[in-house]
């Protein structure tokens, strides 16, 4: 009987053993299964931080070209605007320049005039006649060079004096009453100067090209051709100063104002 219980005691014990291994091996395949579905999830995870990391590498290259192109932009524009200044005082110093040739010119002319006037006052009167004089009809003033060199001298004086407005209508009946005078390319000239001071380019432009085609032969012809170039400018018609400026250097080639041609057309470039 003792042996029986002690085989049936043994049995018993086997059984358990058997039935507690059987549970030990579902539970850790259960949770080797769990172990794979948390490293999948992870490398999934892995993958996306991956992904999400290289677009973000991607968006910081673009933003560092992107804020290279800007940088490379502002320092071309910091480039034209330093070009833009030294053409705006380029600029500056050929105005001043024109200035000091004006008044230079108009000292010139004044000393002409006044030699021509001493030397009209000191001219000796005119032998009488033999016989009696005979009424003469009074000469139109258009015949007459002391009027007309007045006149334009009064025009004249008018401008030297910054009244454009009133200058310009005393040149326009010069040059109506007195068509012939030697002060004619002058007027022209003088007239084309106030109507640009007076913003009005227009005119000033009719007035410069009118010395410069048929007056060629005057010493401000040149200048008149700069003058011609500088309303084309003003009028925003660039292509038509170059133009321009072209032809006074090759009709003057030595004259001042073809020098200040060249340099204009180099800041025009």
């Amino acid at each position: 009987m003792k042996l029986r219980v002690l085989l049936l005691a043994g049995l018993c014990v086997v059984g358990g053993q058997a039935r507690a291994g059987l549970f030990n091996d579902d539970e850790a395949r259960q949770q080797i299964q769990q172990v794979g579905a948390r490293v999948s999830s992870l490398e999934e995870a892995y993958k996306k931080q991956a992904e999400t990391n290289s677009q973000q590498a991607e968006i910081s290259k673009q933003q560092t070209r992107t804020m290279l192109d800007l940088q490379s932009q502002i320092e071309s524009l910091n480039t034209e605007l330093r070009g833009l200044r030294g053409q705006n005082e380029e600029l500056a110093h050929t105005l001043q320049d024109a200035d000091k040739r004006q008044k230079d010119f108009y000292i010139d002319l004044d000393t002409r005039l006044r030699h021509f006037e001493t030397t009209e006052a000191a001219a000796p009167p005119p032998a009488p006649l033999v016989s009696p004089p005979q009424p003469v009809a009074e000469a139109p003033a258009a015949d007459d060079p002391a009027a007309g060199n007045r006149a334009y001298e009064a025009a004249h004086g008018l401008f030297k004096a910054g009244k454009h407005e009133d200058a310009i209508a005393a040149f326009q009946e010069f040059l109506k009453k007195f068509p012939d005078s030697v002060y004619v390319p002058n007027a022209h000239y003088e007239m084309g100067a106030a109507y640009f001071v007076l913003n009005d380019y227009k005119n000033a432009l009719a007035s410069y090209q009118v010395l410069a085609s048929k007056y060629a032969f005057s010493p401000k012809a040149p200048e008149a051709m700069l003058g011609i170039a500088d309303c084309q400018q003003e009028l925003k018609d660039v292509a038509a100063a170059k133009k321009t400026l072209k032809k006074l250097i090759a009709k003057y080639p030595g004259s001042e104002a073809a020098s200040e041609a060249n340099k204009r057309l180099a800041i025009l470039k």
